[in-house]
């Protein structure tokens, strides 16, 4: 029974695409519909980052707090580096006592439970040239920005 628990519980991402999504602005004037769509990403903080697979179900809610962050696809070096520099081990229950309810708060890579989401740093040499109120097409940070994703990831563990 427990590895029938086990493999439900274990969310895999997979290795065919994979976004880093982070999040570049803070709480102050957020909507309330823009606020339950950062906590559904795990994205609670500034500087919080998240990988998730791109699929359309991600990609509507990448592009409805597209004001408020920053992704692109990340490669398997640089995942390997925010793993094991930033990943941080979850220490909670897979499930409730009564085995009902199914928390899916991490995903296991080499048999070890890590959280969903990654804390890091502020950015070296910051995020752009014109801030965090700009689009990344624009020399800000906001939106989009492809495989320099990873750079960026780089400059903040």
């Amino acid at each position: 029974m427990n590895k029938a628990i086990k493999s439900q519980n274990e969310q895999k991402i997979s290795n065919d695409k994979r976004l880093a999504v982070i999040r570049v602005r803070g709480i102050n004037s957020v909507r309330t519909r823009i606020e339950a769509t950062l906590k559904t990403l795990m994205l609670y903080k500034n500087n919080y980052c998240c990988v998730l697979n791109d699929n359309s179900v991600n990609n509507g809610m990448l592009k409805k707090v597209k004001d408020y962050i920053t992704w692109g696809e990340v490669d398997d070096e640089t995942f390997n580096l925010l793993v094991d520099k930033r990943g941080e081990e979850f220490k909670g229950r897979p499930t409730d006592s009564k085995q009902k309810i199914k928390y899916n708060n991490f995903f296991v890579i080499n048999n070890k439970k890590i959280k969903k989401y990654f804390r890091l740093n502020a950015p070296r040499k910051g995020f752009g040239r014109k801030g965090i109120k700009q689009p990344f097409t624009e020399g800000g940070a906001l939106g989009y920005r492809g495989a320099v994703i990873n750079d960026l990831i780089k400059r903040m563990i």
